[in-house]
């Protein structure tokens, strides 16, 4: 009776989840009528909008990418290593963005930084840019923490540091070349998290005004049919091949040997 259960179960969250994936894919392949095509498919690849806030994304992804490893990693092995008693308080402030909507931070960056500030980084399209990575690296902060975090917590960083240490190494050479590589699995996944959130996030883009994949959906929701369905869709395998790419990591850092 209770496997009955777990597999009625089942069948309900597939269905839940992937009916409505499959009308909406279906939806947009009937651009042309009376037969299935991917006509959406092809105007939203040829919209000259979709190449260039795609690529935005991509690139301010890849930024947030290697600006939170350069912030989370020193800091992950810092605290395991040195300050185990701010573990608890470190990790609730990992946490808060999840408690704390993005409209909220991109609020508090305009009312810091305007033109009228001591900082006015919303002056400039440098300065928008920079404050717009750093708020998509604090909207994947707790993912990208507790990946690293769970990364440390399967080597020994106080050996490995004191036998670096003995040898001479000092603490950039201790982290770059002893620690990351240890933890790149772990970072990889948080890595790819963080590409899935920024690929979709939409506020901060929006409030910031800047190019990006998210207030496009948007926008081409609002004025197209057929075409928003096939946006849709595309986002949907970025976000799943994000997460297959962290499933396939996940099975490489179990079958690979554990490096000294």
């Amino acid at each position: 009776m209770k496997r009955l259960w777990a597999w009625g179960a089942l069948i309900f969250g597939l269905l839940y989840f992937f009916l409505p994936l499959v009308g909406m894919t279906n939806f947009s392949l009937k651009m042309r009528r009376g037969e299935y095509s991917f006509d959406a498919y092809a105007k939203v690849f040829a919209d000259s909008r979709f190449q260039e806030t795609f690529t935005y994304s991509v690139t301010m992804a890849l930024l947030t990418i290697v600006f939170g490893i350069l912030l989370v990693v020193p800091t992950a092995y810092w605290v395991r290593l040195k300050l185990p008693r701010l573990r608890p308080y470190i990790e609730f402030v990992t946490l808060l963005p999840l408690v704390i909507p993005a409209i909220v931070i991109v609020f508090g960056y305009i009312r810091l930084y305007n033109t009228s500030s001591w900082l006015p980084l919303t002056g400039s399209a440098l300065g928008t840019d920079m404050l717009l990575m750093f708020g998509y690296a604090t909207l994947a902060l707790p993912y990208m923490y507790r990946a690293v975090d769970t990364g440390l917590r399967t080597i020994d960083i106080g050996t490995l540091t004191e036998a670096a240490q003995s040898l001479g190494a000092g603490w950039f050479t201790i982290i770059s070349r002893i620690i990351l590589p240890n933890v790149l699995v772990a970072v990889l996944s948080g890595a790819f998290l963080t590409f899935a959130i920024v690929i979709g996030e939409f506020t901060m883009a929006a409030l910031l005004n800047k190019p990006a994949f998210g207030p496009y959906m948007q926008l081409l929701g609002a004025n197209r049919a057929y075409e928003p369905a096939a946006l849709a869709v595309i986002a949907f395998g970025i976000t799943w091949g994000c997460l297959g790419l962290i499933q396939l990591v996940s099975r490489l850092q179990k079958t690979a040997p554990r490096q000294a």
